[in-house]
């Protein structure tokens, strides 16, 4: 993942670790080593097994290049890229089923920023479940109605999404497990 300015050893180790903290703690910010974050999300979270779907042509190249690249589209890819609002509809990919809700896909967004609930030109988002003490809030650089297909695509728990957004360092992540209301 040179190609990317990641260390496909050290780095996607470090965004591993991430990710499972973030993952853990819904709604939590986490901060991984790279400007941008969700090339290191799916630099670690790709390999030759999973099918990908991404918009962007670099992260293409580089994923390919290693012969990780088994390209899907976004509606049957085991990993879903984003980047801001996506011309697809999140409640059209894989929720897994109930025996094997594993299967649901993993999207990743890449957005403008991630904050208080109450930062102008985020969206608020309350989180409960899993993970959560009580509730949690935070703030989304994505348009209220992308968080509300979210929303209904992990209506179905155990089936669902698992969802990372990504501003410049930072990741934040909701799981399938957790209660999503748009603020």
């Amino acid at each position: 993942m040179r190609a990317l300015g990641l260390d496909p050893v050290h780095d996607t180790r470090r965004t591993f670790r991430a990710l499972c903290d973030a993952t853990s703690r819904p709604g939590n910010v986490v901060s991984v080593d790279a400007d941008l974050a969700d090339h290191a999300v799916l630099a670690t979270l790709v390999d030759h097994e999973v099918t990908t779907w991404t918009p962007d042509e670099r992260l293409r190249e580089a994923l390919a290049n290693q012969g990780r690249l088994d390209a899907a589209s976004p509606t049957s890819a085991d990993v879903v890229h984003a980047i801001g609002r996506p011309d697809w509809d999140v409640r059209e990919c894989d929720r897994g089923t109930l025996v094997e809700p594993s299967e649901g896909a993993t999207v990743v967004y890449r957005v403008d920023d991630l904050g208080d609930a109450d930062d102008p030109g985020l969206t608020g988002v309350e989180l409960a479940g899993p993970g959560v003490d009580g509730t949690r809030r935070f703030g989304v650089g994505v348009p209220a109605g992308e968080l509300e297909r979210l929303a209904e695509a992990q209506s179905t728990y155990p089936r669902g999404v698992d969802a990372y957004f990504a501003a410049g360092e930072r990741v934040a992540a909701i799981p399938r497990s957790s209660e999503l209301e748009v603020l």
